[in-house]
C-alpha cells in the first residue's frame, strides 16, 4: 500500500479521491487504513470473493478509527460498493469531474473481482 499511496502523491492531483477497498482477515489492516488516509477523502468498506475476506463490517469499524466515522461508507458487496464509490466521487461537483479518483485495492482479490465486475 505504502507504493500505491506514492504512486497516487507523485503521479496524481485529485480534488477528491474514493477508495473501495476490501482486505483479507489477515492482513495488516490498520497499517493500510493509515497509509491511505492521507490521500482519500472517503472509503467505502465492502468485501471481496475470498473466504479469507475481512468482513466488510469489521472493515468499516477499523476505517472509522482512522478516518472517522462521516469518512467511511459500508457496502457489503463489491458492486454496491463501486456504485456508492460513484456518487460519492461525483457528489456536489456540478458536472465538474476534473481531478476526481476512484480506487479499488486492499487485496488482489478485490481487483480481480472489479476487474471481471468491469467486463461484463
Amino acid at each position: 500500500m505504502a507504493a500505491t499511496v506514492a504512486a497516487l502523491q507523485q503521479e496524481f492531483s485529485f480534488r477528491r479521491l474514493v477508495v473501495v477497498l476490501a482486505v483479507l482477515a489477515d492482513k495488516d489492516v490498520d497499517g493500510v487504513l493509515e497509509l491511505l488516509e492521507p490521500v482519500a477523502d472517503y472509503v467505502v468498506a465492502t468485501r471481496n470473493s475470498s473466504p479469507r475476506a475481512l468482513p466488510a463490517i469489521r472493515l468499516a469499524e477499523q476505517a472509522a478509527e482512522v478516518f472517522g466515522a462521516d469518512r467511511v461508507v459500508v457496502e457489503p458487496e463489491l458492486p454496491d460498493a463501486i456504485a456508492a464509490a460513484v456518487a460519492l466521487a461525483e457528489e456536489d461537483l456540478e458536472g465538474e469531474m476534473s481531478g476526481v479518483g476512484i480506487l479499488v485495492t486492499g487485496s488482489v482479490v478485490t481487483v480481480a473481482d472489479a476487474r471481471r465486475l468491469f467486463r461484463r
